[in-house]
């Protein structure tokens, strides 16, 4: 009798997970593979991005250090479909201090490991100079800090994949990234910042439920609109909670920005927004200071210094 040939185990592997989520009694998760480093097709109509996520000893891009940069590079075509990844970014820098116990905690960085280390600003111009997007999973973190350290990061459009995705509307918990995987289909080891660039990019590469299009898609369909910054300034003290109710933010003048409450809203909800401000707030009639902002001025730690003259960018996102 002729001995049954022995089924890949791989396989074997994949046809039990079928047969799991066939059920639909389970939901089964693959651990996420990064994609390989190949070069682009020559000659292609394809467009470069980065995604990004820096680790810092602290929330202040002032006064904190980034201890980790990492960055993968990868090329989308013109109806958002990501195409690969073309280099791979991860360098440790120590800071002026030791980490403290909550920062090796979080980041799984100790001080052993950052020791002697220096990211190259020559190595990180010459890695983000192509691209034409930088996104971040909070980029009002990451842009902040990495334009303080390297000036290229000023000038590129940086999209937020947590907060310029309504997730909820498509189906998702919320904007977590681990969340996201997870309901994307993936698990991964979320340990180091250039995971959670892997992670990120294939989410950004899911087609959305309730959507004909990637998130990428969505995402810079977001990107390229122009958004309004309205200004309560000088706004009664009693309510303040009224404005935070409504989604405003403080501004405390740092960055040379008025010091004051403040909202972004799409610029078709520009005129609707001054009308609940002079009504509900002022009651009165009032000028505002509004500037219109683009990915290139969103998020960015420098926006103050140009609100002055801000103008609209000659440039657009890809």
């Amino acid at each position: 009798m002729m001995r049954r040939e022995q089924q890949n185990p791989a396989r074997r592997l994949d046809e039990i997970a079928q047969q799991l989520t066939a059920s639909g009694d389970y939901k089964v998760l693959r651990r996420l593979l990064p994609r390989p480093v190949s070069p682009p097709v020559a000659d292609s109509a394809e467009r470069t991005g980065i995604v990004i996520d820096v680790e810092t000893t602290g929330l202040d891009p002032v006064q904190d250090e980034i201890i980790e940069l990492a960055m993968v590079k990868f090329w989308y075509s013109g109806n958002a479909e990501i195409a690969g990844v073309t280099a791979v970014f991860q360098a440790l820098n120590e800071p002026s201090k030791p980490l403290a116990p909550e920062i090796t905690r979080l980041t799984g960085i100790t001080d052993a490991m950052v020791a002697g280390c220096r990211i190259d600003p020559a190595a990180v111009e010459a890695f983000v100079a192509d691209a034409g997007i930088v996104i971040a999973h909070h980029a009002g973190f990451d842009r902040k800090f990495a334009e303080q350290a390297w000036p290229i990061f000023e000038h590129k459009a940086w999209p937020c994949s947590a907060t310029e995705i309504d997730w909820k509307a498509f189906g998702y918990s919320g904007a977590k990234l681990t969340y996201l995987a997870v309901e994307t289909g993936f698990f991964y080891t979320a340990h180091r910042a250039v995971d959670d660039c892997h992670a990120l990019l294939e989410i950004l590469a899911h087609r959305l439920p309730a959507a004909s299009s990637t998130a990428l898609a969505i995402l810079l369909d977001h990107a390229r609109r122009k958004t309004v910054r309205i200004w309560a300034e000088h706004s009664p003290f009693d309510l303040k909670d009224v404005l935070k109710r409504r989604g405003y933010r403080w501004s405390d003048g740092a960055d040379g920005s008025p010091r004051s409450w403040f909202i972004d809203v799409d610029d078709s909800l520009r005129d609707a927004e001054l009308e609940f401000l002079r009504r509900e707030i002022y009651q009165r009639d009032v000028e505002f200071f509004c500037c219109e902002l683009s990915a290139f001025e969103r998020f960015s730690a420098r926006r103050g210094r140009a609100l002055s003259a801000l103008a609209a960018s000659p440039a657009e996102v890809e």
